[in-house]
């Protein structure tokens, strides 16, 4: 199983950043995914989240309203769209997946099953 997560990069606040996570390895419709982020010096914190079947998505309150999860099981890819992002945001991002994820959604890092590699999100003031 792979996780490759990948679209990050260096963007000023305000500014937007679309992260993929694009799955191999296993069946992607059975698995929940969710996104985690660790700022410097910061535990790893849960962003957001999203059922197998899609029917539900969770946000971390400090992204509620500017993040988007999204998944195109066509594509074996999971998305997240930032916008308005601030320096807080800087962090490195994590995909993760979770076999048959429903209601409710974990934000706990031991229930994921699968982690992939981080990509650095970077916001300038």
């Amino acid at each position: 199983v792979q996780l490759q997560a990948s679209g990050g990069g260096l963007v000023q606040a305000g500014g937007s950043l679309r992260l993929s996570c694009a799955a191999s390895g296993l069946t992607f419709i059975n698995y929940g995914m969710a996104w985690f982020r660790q700022a410097p010096g910061k535990e790893r914190e849960f962003v957001a989240g999203m059922t197998y079947r899609a029917d539900s998505k969770k946000y971390a309150e400090s992204v509620k309203g500017r993040f988007t999860i999204s998944r195109d099981n066509a594509k074996n890819t999971m998305y997240l769209q930032m916008n308005s992002l601030n320096t807080e945001d800087t962090a490195l991002y994590y995909c993760a997946a979770r076999r048959l994820s429903s209601i409710p959604i974990s934000t706990i890092q031991s229930a994921y099953n699968y982690w992939g590699q981080e990509t650095q999100v970077t916001v300038s003031s």
